[in-house]
């Protein structure tokens, strides 16, 4: 699913890198605990959380997701934007609760990145 579509599906606010909006993820990962993304993603992902902090930049890094998305309105501080546009990720800000927007991607074919 291109990122673009994604950013139709939850009705989010695009934070930064809009211009690679036509990137490709396999996959989705909605989790506010890193720990958990490290452990059981296995496919190129978007991270959905609600967990505002660099952490969550340096996770999607080394797990090699394109695109992180904040849900319940929760918005990244300039630092994490600024290490975002460094690597490339897009930003997303959706006010959907998580379970809302993990179900919307999944009813529009997106599935989990825990590689089952």
């Amino acid at each position: 699913m291109k990122i673009s579509d994604i950013q139709k599906i939850l009705e989010a606010e695009v934070i930064c890198k809009a211009d690679m909006l036509e990137r490709e993820v396999k996959a989705a990962c909605g989790s506010d605990m890193m720990s958990d993304v490290l452990a059981f993603v296995k496919e190129q992902a978007a991270l959905l959380t609600g967990l505002v902090n660099p952490q969550v930049v340096r996770t999607a890094e080394m797990m090699d997701m394109h695109c992180i998305i904040f849900v319940r309105g929760k918005r990244p501080t300039l630092d994490m934007i600024e290490m975002a546009e460094d690597r490339d990720m897009v930003m997303l800000c959706t006010e959907l609760e998580m379970f809302t927007a993990c179900g919307k991607l999944y009813s529009e074919g997106l599935r989990g990145g825990s590689g089952k």
